[in-house]
């Protein structure tokens, strides 16, 4: 994960959740420095050359490097403010300490005057094999530690003066002869930090022992030549439409763990409760007549949304901007993937036209996932979002946006147009991200919408049930989502459109979706609309209203 993504998940759990979390992530190469760095002593190189980024953090310490092989943990979590930073910092020195003598690193200790873990302290080969540097503020901790697995300690030895410390070497474990996987260090570390911060957090309310642990891993391994990303992620341009092959398709979600010949077929009777009321009354026809003349697209139709007759009977439809061929191939979407068309320069235009001839107080834009432009189109919407302002200035507006691969300067486009309700989809529970949506992420989407909730947006997501989850990586997913400070949350049954597509598992039960909804709000999210039939922009308006006030954010523990 990109540390500037880690950052904006980091800031918005520090800041809008009161939850105790464990990030572990490995980031590409990047130098990060702390208030007080002398770089101009301390950097050696120009970052760009080297393939790193340079990237300002507010923490103690000074300049560092995170790269592959590194395991970073951020840990987000509630202390004693009597303790101080030096006191988290020793708790986070205790905890790797740990970790490294249960890998057979039994010379691993503090050293006086210095932060981060070292082996053969005090003597002539002391060196430092774990870099520590925190924030602390009201009780609430963020940033954390960087521990060499099988880094290239190149990007230390030649390139910086780690920590500004020019006297001590560093190390790594691999360097050290411990022949150890990224994946196993993060077993060790994730089963003793449980042990040490949950059973701390449960103390406090006078309970016993290891307290609620909750833990959900993203894909672990990519496929080295990107064959599971459609051709835009993989950097290739546009080509033929995507058949999603069922092979390829299903086998990613067996690598996920899931019983995919344990699932239902297409030919699976739907329950009653699965099949929408289609009525075409002269609402829909009238709505039907304004998009076409004006040339529009829907998602409604473009995706075969279930709601289509009840949202336009109600005045309400979503409009998807940008052409309707996307330039990734997920595995739940019905939208075509083929060369996408260049943007159509009087769609904004068009757009708020429509809105205003419907009377729409609250309109909805999607897009398709346009990868072949620089910006992810975030301009476009944007300017869509500024002509129906100008059109029609009591509309609310909500934008369904992708993920603009990540890019801030792209996201901050669209932010800038002040959109009311900034909704970007996380689909589904992050082990399952790879399976569905193979050229998005679970970390990328947390981390749109903690930017966009620093832009101080009404944010909202989504995700479907029925693709293999199981209930705790529901209820996880909702505390992930509710400690960020999302303000609406949409929960839906995942719907196969063909037989080339991800198969579903089941299909849950309306009594289920029911007590999602429960939970979410009971987790502070502001207003949680599921059901089986439940889309993304279903009763935005309603969803919209209900977040008016901002919700304050409970506890809860995750890893």
């Amino acid at each position: 994960m990109p540390y500037r993504e880690a950052l904006a998940v980091q800031t918005s759990l520090f800041e809008h959740g009161t939850g105790q979390h464990l990030l572990l992530l490995e980031h590409p190469h990047v130098f990060t420095y702390g208030r007080t760095t002398d770089l101009t002593t301390n950097l050696k190189c120009e970052p760009a050359a080297v393939g790193a980024e340079l990237i300002a953090a507010k923490r103690g310490g000074d300049i560092t490097y995170h790269g592959p092989g590194q395991l970073v943990g951020y840990p987000i979590l509630n202390v004693d403010n009597s303790l101080g930073a030096t006191g988290h910092v020793c708790g986070v020195e205790g905890l790797i300490i740990d970790v490294l003598v249960e890998l057979g690193v039994p010379n691993a200790s503090r050293l006086d005057g210095y932060a981060g873990v070292w082996l053969d302290a005090g003597t002539a080969r002391e060196r430092k094999i774990c870099a520590i540097g925190v924030r602390l503020k009201k009780g609430r901790t963020m940033h954390g530690f960087a521990l060499n697995v099988t880094t290239d300690l190149t990007y230390m030895r030649d390139h910086i003066v780690p920590c500004g410390i020019s006297d001590k070497p560093v190390t790594s474990l691999a360097e050290e002869g411990v022949d150890v996987s990224l994946a196993d260090v993060v077993d060790v570390v994730a089963r003793l930090a449980a042990d040490r911060w949950a059973a701390d957090a449960d103390a406090e309310s006078g309970a016993e022992g290891r307290g609620v642990v909750e833990r959900q891993d993203v894909a672990w391994k990519h496929a080295a030549d990107g064959r599971d990303l459609a051709a835009f992620s993989r950097g290739e341009g546009p080509g033929d439409q995507v058949k999603l092959v069922s092979a390829r398709a299903t086998g990613r979600l067996e690598a996920a763990g899931v019983d995919v010949a344990a699932g239902l077929s297409i030919e699976t009777r739907k329950p009653d409760w699965l099949r929408p009321k289609v009525n075409l009354g002269p609402e829909v026809l009238e709505l039907k007549k304004t998009i076409r003349s004006l040339d529009l697209i829907t998602v409604c139709e473009d995706a075969g949304c279930p709601n289509l007759s009840d949202c336009w009977s109600d005045g309400t439809a979503t409009f998807m901007v940008l052409g309707e061929r996307c330039t990734r191939a997920c595995g739940f979407c019905l939208v075509d993937t083929r060369k996408p068309m260049l943007p159509a320069d009087d769609e904004p235009a068009r757009v708020a036209e429509a809105i205003d001839r419907m009377a729409l107080d609250h309109a909805v834009l999607t897009m398709v996932a346009r990868d072949d432009l620089a910006d992810g189109g975030m301009a476009h919407v944007a300017a869509c979002v500024e002509a129906i302002r100008l059109r029609r200035p009591s509309a609310n507006i909500e934008t369904l946006i992708s993920d603009a691969k990540g890019d801030e300067a792209s996201l901050e486009l669209l932010f800038a147009s002040r959109p009311d309700v900034m909704n970007h989809n996380v689909e589904t529970v992050a082990r399952l991200q790879r399976a569905v949506r193979p050229s998005a992420s679970y970390a990328r989407s947390l981390s749109v919408l903690a930017r966009a909730k620093k832009a101080g947006l009404i944010t909202k997501t989504g995700f479907m049930a029925g693709l293999g989850e199981t209930d705790d990586e529901i209820v996880g997913l909702l505390a992930d989502i509710a400690n960020l400070g999302v303000d609406i949350v949409t929960i839906g049954q995942y719907l196969r459109p063909t037989s080339n597509h991800l198969p579903i598992a089941r299909y849950a039960d309306p009594a289920e979706f029911d007590r999602w909804k429960q939970i979410g709000e009971s987790f502070g999210i502001g207003h949680v609309q599921a059901s089986p039939l439940t889309r993304s922009s279903y009763h935005a308006k309603q969803a919209s209203d209900a977040v008016a006030v901002p919700v304050a954010v409970p506890v809860s523990i995750s890893l």
